[in-house]
């Protein structure tokens, strides 16, 4: 626990703990982190989350993510202004699905990432509605509730300013920290689950969590969470904010993503390389030093972010990317050409893009498997054909 703790803390990934380095979790216990079904896609503000767990998992640490059928019904009310809109169980279904598969996909993904001797310990997707099955209004109110105090909920930020607005809270929203702390006594007595990790608007809900455990079984879990993923204006990247980046290829496309990484500017690109990879931090300083000496045009450093941020989200399809840019610009960037997904020498880029059909080169290149084409249409070659041949939309 105190090696992953010291990495976790080393990457910037920790913005408030229960300080688990003084009373670690058992080696080989489990570590989770919630994700409510409020869309069909998680987006990139999760992400930060999600390698946290992941590192957890390199270490030896079983993963689970907890999606919310339960809780998502609920609403939490954390980081919001205002009550959130009710959703119907065929939504909340809906969405299950589409975080699931986001889930799934990324856990794989890190399995190609990360290179062990042994196998990684599978991550397992649970729904919190599962263990609320059953569960009578008065057993609710007389066992699950009792152990907790209101001047606790009473303190939270997200409850005092909604106090004092004309609306106040409801009833429903204000109980929604006992629904998140009674999921982890569960997860604890049922998968063994010491740690629960979060963005750090959850520290409210994950600090009364971590009480309740400890109050009725004695056990020393912990909660940390990680630092919330902002724009260069301050300014959080999520749903709640409109300008979400989802993970899902289906609302954000996976060039669309990789643009959107390329556009970082330089001097958030060091933090989110220790953020969003697994590369060793004595790798990513050598790639920031590299760049700070080139003189190329392109923002080198952008694109080796942008290529290795795909490979967690969407791998397979971040070949494509590459060989867009480079048609794109006509050139390729030093420090880029030392990716393995470019596979044709620097000095044939030119040549290539204007001799041979785009999907040719896009073979070339091992972005597709399909054989060139005999025949072609007059647009056919074009990288806007490309895109949609190679899947990019």
């Amino acid at each position: 626990m105190r090696s992953v703790m010291k990495t976790l803390e080393a990457r910037g990934l920790i913005s408030q703990s229960t300080r688990a380095e003084n009373s670690p979790v058992p080696p080989g216990s489990a570590v989770y982190c919630g994700f409510d079904p409020t869309a069909d896609s998680l987006h990139v503000g999760n992400l930060i989350a999600i390698v946290t767990l992941l590192h957890f998992r390199a270490a030896g640490y079983h993963p689970i993510a907890v999606v919310g059928g339960a809780t998502g019904l609920i609403g939490d009310p954390s980081g919001r202004t205002k009550e959130r809109d009710k959703m119907a169980q065929e939504t909340v279904a809906k969405n299950l699905c589409g975080i699931s598969e986001n889930l799934e996909r990324i856990s794989r993904n890190h399995e190609l990432l990360v290179e062990e001797k042994k196998p990684l310990p599978p991550l397992k997707l649970l729904n919190n509605a599962h263990w609320y099955e059953g569960v009578n209004i008065i057993h609710f109110l007389s066992d699950i509730l009792r152990p907790l105090r209101l001047n606790t909920f009473l303190k939270k930020d997200s409850v005092s300013q909604r106090n004092e607005g004309e609306e106040g809270m409801c009833l429903t929203e204000f109980l929604y920290p006992a629904l998140q702390a009674y999921d982890f006594l569960q997860l604890h007595k049922q998968h063994n689950c010491w740690m629960q990790v979060g963005g750090s608007d959850q520290w409210g809900n994950i600090s009364i969590g971590y009480e309740y455990v400890r109050k009725l079984t004695g056990s020393e879990v912990q909660g940390l969470t990680t630092p919330l993923l902002l724009t260069s204006t301050g300014e959080k990247i999520g749903k709640s904010a409109g300008n979400a980046v989802w993970l899902s290829p289906h609302k954000t496309t996976s060039y669309s993503l990789y643009q959107y990484f390329v556009k970082m500017a330089d001097s958030d690109t060091e933090r989110l390389l220790k953020y969003f990879t697994f590369l060793p931090l004595e790798e990513i300083e050598s790639i920031m030093q590299a760049h700070r000496y080139a003189e190329s045009g392109l923002s080198s450093v952008a694109y080796y972010f942008a290529e290795e941020a795909q490979k967690m989200i969407n791998w397979g399809s971040f070949r494509v990317n590459n060989v867009l840019v480079a048609v794109t610009f006509g050139k390729v960037d030093p420090l880029f050409m030392t990716c393995s997904s470019l596979k044709i020498g620097k000095a044939r880029i030119g040549h290539i893009c204007c001799a041979m059909p785009f999907r040719c080169y896009c073979k070339k290149s091992g972005c597709v498997e399909n054989k060139c084409p005999t025949s072609r249409s007059n647009d056919e070659g074009s990288p806007s054909h490309a895109k949609e041949q190679c899947g990019v939309n």
